[in-house]
């Protein structure tokens, strides 16, 4: 499958912390038991905690909570207020995979079309700008994205 791809020779992306990727209309940002393990840790609380406390049961999985802002839903760790002009991660050493590996998701690399319209629809400024990103890399990411949810008791 190598170079198969329509992004073969890679795709450029730098993030600009604008947080329209954290933020909109209703959504999920699905974690594995691991990723919840390592968010309690990170915040100094219980899994048990951590689930109570910021996460939600969607169709049986679990997500990141989400507060209404000017911006629409944003994700219960994005922070508009530390660095002025600017949308940080909260929890950025411990997010999740869905978190990590955006924008190189399966849905947003199915074609270019589908590309495009991430970048023009979300909008992301920092999709099509940056350093090249090689195919390699991409595929690590695109293919991390496909795990994801856990499942089960809270």
């Amino acid at each position: 499958m190598s170079g198969a791809e329509w992004y073969a020779d890679g795709l450029r992306f730098q993030c600009t912390q604008c947080g329209n990727c954290c933020t909109g209309p209703p959504g999920t940002v699905g974690f594995t038991a691991a990723e919840a393990k390592e968010l309690a840790r990170h915040l100094g609380i219980t899994e048990k905690a951590f689930l109570r406390q910021y996460a939600r049961k969607v169709d049986g999985n679990w997500s990141l909570n989400e507060h209404e802002t000017e911006h629409g839903l944003d994700c219960v760790f994005l922070d508009r207020e530390t660095v002025p002009g600017k949308a940080v991660c909260g929890v950025y050493e411990a997010r999740p995979t869905q978190c990590r590996t955006w924008p190189f998701w399966p849905e947003n690399l199915r074609t270019q079309r589908s590309w495009l319209t991430t970048r023009h629809g979300t909008p992301c400024p920092g999709m099509d700008t940056g350093p090249l990103i090689p195919i390699e890399a991409i595929r690590i990411q695109r293919d991390a994205k496909k795990g994801g949810w856990l499942d089960g008791e809270g």
